[in-house]
C-alpha cells in the first residue's frame, strides 16, 4: 500500500474517522485499532510476513521485561545476545544470504572451479531493516537501563508496527515514540494542519521531483556507454534529486500522517544538499539511521575519543556497515567506503563539527566561499550516488570513467528526451524553494506560501494522474 496511491488515501480516511470519532479519548481502543490498521497496512504487501514481525515483537517484549527482572550481568548479557542474534540473524538471512552465496560461487569460479551451491529464492520482507533496528534499540536501551521496559504488550506491538513509519522510517527510538502510546491524544487542528502540509510537500517531492527524475535517470544509466560527459553529469544529478525527493518525501508523509493521529516523529532530513562539508551532510541526511549507528555502533567502539588509528577504524566500520545495511551489493559497500574517505580528513583535523548553524550566503567573500563549499559537497555526494545507483560496481566505475574522460559537452541528452529542459527548470525552482524555506520544515510558511501551496498541489495532482505510482526506493532496503 503506497503512500502515493488512491488505496492508501481511502485506507487513511477510514483510519482517521474511526480513530478520532468513535474511539476518541479511548487510548487502549485507539491503540488496538492502530495495531490492527498497521497489520492490515503491512499485510497488504505480503501477509505471510506478518508472522515474522509478530514473532519479533513478542520476543523483544519478553526479553525487555526479563532484562528488568534480572540482576545478573551474565544473564542480562545472554538475554541481550538472544535479541541481537535473532534480529540480525533474520535480517541477514532475508537480505544477505544470496549475496554471500553468489560471491562464494564467483570466488570458486575465479579459480576455475564450479560450485554446486545455488542461490535461494528468498523474498525480502518490506521494511525489515527499519523495524529490526527499531526493536533492537529498545532491547539495547532497556539493557543499558536508559529506559524501563513497556509493561503493555499492546502498546509495544503498536510501537513496533506503527504504520506511518513501519516500512521506511524514520527509525524511531523507544524512548521517544513508545511513551506516546500511553498518554491521551487529543486532536489539535494546528498540529494536524502542519501534518497535512508535510504530506502535501512529501507527495510533491515524491511524485513531481523523484518520479520525474527517475525517468531520465533510468534512460541515462541504462545507456551510459553512449552518453557524453554532460549527459552523464545530468544523470548523476538527476539521481541525487530522485533519491532525495523519494526518501525525504516518504519521511515527510510519515511524519505528517503521524501528526494527524496525534504522534510526533523525529525529523529525518534537514536540507542535506545545502551542507558545507560531508560531516554536515551526514548530520542532515537520513538522520534517524545516522544517529542510530552513532549511538549503537560508533560510540561503543570508542567514537572519536580514541587514538588516531582507532578513529580511522571506527569511521570505516560505521560507513561500511551503513553501506551494507542499504543492500547486498558491492556498490553499496563501496558507496560507504567512499563516504568514509570523504569524512575521515574532517575528523582527523577536527572539522567534522564545524558547521552547526543554519547556512546563509552573504554578498561578500565569505558568501562566495560558502557557495563553493555547498556546491563541492553536493558534487562529492553526487559522485558517490553513482555507486549507489549503478547495477554493478563495474558499471559504476565505467560510468565515472566515461564521465571524466569523454569530455564532450554537447546537448546530447537534452535533445533526445522530451521535457528535459522543463525538468531542469523544475529542479532549479525546487532548489530555490528549498533554499528559501531552509529554516522551516516545509515551504508553506511566510511570503508567497499560498501561491507555492497552490502550485505544488496543482503539479502534484496533475502529474499524479499520469503517475504509475512507483515504489519508494527505500522499500528495497
Amino acid at each position: 500500500m503506497l503512500f502515493n496511491s488512491f488505496t492508501f488515501l481511502v485506507f487513511f480516511v477510514v483510519v482517521f474517522v474511526i480513530y478520532w470519532f468513535p474511539l476518541k479519548d479511548k487510548i487502549q481502543k485507539q491503540n488496538s485499532f492502530l495495531l490492527l490498521a498497521s497489520y492490515v497496512f503491512y499485510g497488504w504487501w505480503d501477509w505471510r510476513f506478518l508472522g515474522l514481525i509478530i514473532f519479533s515483537t513478542l520476543l523483544d517484549y519478553i526479553i525487555g521485561n526479563q532484562l528488568s527482572k534480572q540482576q545478573s550481568v551474565k544473564h542480562r548479557k545472554s538475554l541481550l545476545a538472544i535479541s541481537i542474534v535473532f534480529n540480525l540473524g533474520v535480517l541477514c538471512y532475508f537480505k544477505y544470504v544470496n549475496f554471500f552465496i553468489e560471491n562464494w560461487i564467483s570466488a570458486w569460479a575465479s579459480f576455475g572451479f564450479e560450485s554446486n551451491v545455488t542461490s535461494l529464492n528468498i523474498i525480502l520482507p518490506v521494511g525489515i531493516s527499519f523495524y529490526t533496528f527499531q526493536t533492537l534499540s529498545y532491547t539495547i536501551d532497556v539493557y543499558r537501563r536508559k529506559i524501563k521496559p513497556m509493561s503493555s504488550l499492546l502498546n509495544f506491538a503498536t510501537f513496533v508496527a506503527f504504520f506511518p513509519q513501519l516500512v521506511a522510517g524514520p527509525i524511531e527510538r523507544a524512548s521517544h515514540l513508545l511513551p506516546q502510546f500511553s498518554v491521551k491524544r487529543t486532536f489539535d487542528y494546528k498540529y494536524a494542519m502542519s501534518g497535512v502540509y508535510l504530506i502535501v510537500w512529501g507527495l510533491f517531492k515524491k511524485i513531481v521531483i523523484a518520479d520525474t527524475c527517475a525517468t531520465y535517470v533510468t534512460t541515462i544509466f541504462d545507456n551510459y556507454q553512449t552518453m557524453n560527459t554532460l549527459s552523464l553529469l545530468l544523470g548523476a544529478i538527476y539521481f541525487a534529486f530522485q533519491i532525495y525527493g523519494d526518501f525525504s518525501g516518504y519521511s515527510d508523509i510519515a511524519i505528517g500522517v503521524s501528526r494527524i493521529l496525534g504522534f510526533d516523529l523525529k525529523q529525518n532530513f534537514n536540507k542535506p544538499y545545502f551542507s558545507r562539508n560531508i560531516a554536515e551532510f551526514w548530520r542532515r541526511w537520513h538522520i534517524s539511521l545516522s544517529t542510530w549507528f552513532r549511538d549503537y555502533l560508533y560510540i561503543p567502539l570508542g567514537g572519536s575519543m580514541v587514538s588516531p588509528i582507532f578513529k580511522v577504524r571506527n569511521v570505516f566500520i560505521i560507513f561500511l556497515v551503513s553501506g551494507f545495511w542499504h543492500g547486498a551489493n558491492w556498490t553499496f559497500i563501496f558507496w560507504g567506503f567512499l563516504n568514509a574517505l570523504y569524512f575521515l580528513p574532517l575528523l582527523l583535523f577536527n572539522r567534522n563539527r564545524k558547521y552547526l548553524d543554519t547556512v546563509s550566503i552573504n554578498a561578500d567573500k565569505t558568501g562566495v566561499l560558502t557557495l563553493f563549499s555547498i556546491v563541492s559537497t553536493f558534487l562529492l555526494a553526487t559522485f558517490a550516488w553513482v555507486f549507489f545507483r549503478a547495477n554493478t560496481i563495474t558499471d559504476a566505475f565505467s560510468y565515472l570513467g566515461r564521465l571524466f574522460t569523454n569530455l564532450e559537452f554537447s546537448l546530447q541528452y537534452l535533445t533526445i528526451e522530451r521535457y528535459n529542459i522543463e525538468a531542469l527548470v523544475l529542479l532549479i525552482l525546487f532548489i530555490v524553494v528549498e533554499w528559501c524555506s531552509r529554516n522551516f520544515e516545509h515551504p508553506f510558511i511566510g511570503r508567497f506560501s499560498h501561491l507555492i501551496l497552490f502550485v505544488v498541489i496543482i503539479l502534484t495532482i496533475t502529474m499524479g494522474v499520469y503517475s504509475e505510482h512507483a515504489n519508494f526506493i527505500y522499500f528495497q532496503f
